[in-house]
């Protein structure tokens, strides 16, 4: 009779997580991944699949996480426009860390089909609440009301990923906070 799991499967894969944003997939070793995740070998296997597996389980909880998490800085402000720019703060906040989303892109590009499709839904998830909420700032005459609600989002989420960029090539607090103040305005 097989032994069961004695690990806690979410904060095993949390650990994958945080190593796969440090080094990616091919930089991110099975001994690195399992010392880190606390498990042995043959528990990643058994519980997670091969490491590719693991490394999407690991992309979809992260891209989820964020997606959460830029909504809920998007809805902490009444006004949309104050929810909007509370969104870019956290970004530029957070851009210190790698970032799992971006550098899975950078590394895989939208090649791998089930990457992609982890990629899209999360995307689908962070536009349609951005695309909410700049429609609303446009409603209340804070935005430019010519951009197209969808372009504004996609905007919003390209300059995500080139901040998120800038803090990983070493750019300080005060340049991350300019490219921020200058994500909003170009929606002004």
């Amino acid at each position: 009779m097989p032994r069961p799991k004695a690990f806690d499967k979410t904060r095993a894969l949390d650990a994958a997580i945080a190593v796969f944003r440090d080094h990616g997939y091919e930089g991110s070793s099975t001994e690195l991944l399992t010392q880190a995740m606390g498990i042995g070998r043959q528990s990643l296997y058994d519980t997670y699949g091969d490491k590719w597996r693991l490394y999407c389980l690991a992309v979809e909880r992260y891209a989820a996480t964020e997606a959460d998490a830029h909504i809920a800085a998007m809805r902490s402000q009444p006004r949309a426009l104050d929810g909007i720019a509370a969104m870019i703060e956290r970004v530029v906040a957070d851009a210190g860390h790698a970032c799992l989303g971006v550098n899975s892109i950078c590394e895989f590009g939208h090649a791998p089909a089930d990457l992609a499709a982890i990629h899209d839904r999360a995307g689908h998830v962070i536009q349609a609440a951005i695309v909410a909420r700049v429609t609303e700032a446009q409603a209340a005459g804070d935005l430019d009301a010519s951009l197209a609600p969808e372009a504004a989002a996609a905007f919003l989420t390209a300059n995500f990923a080139a901040i998120r960029i800038a803090a990983r090539a070493g750019a300080d607090a005060a340049h991350l906070s300019m490219l921020g103040t200058l994500t909003l305005r170009a929606l002004r």
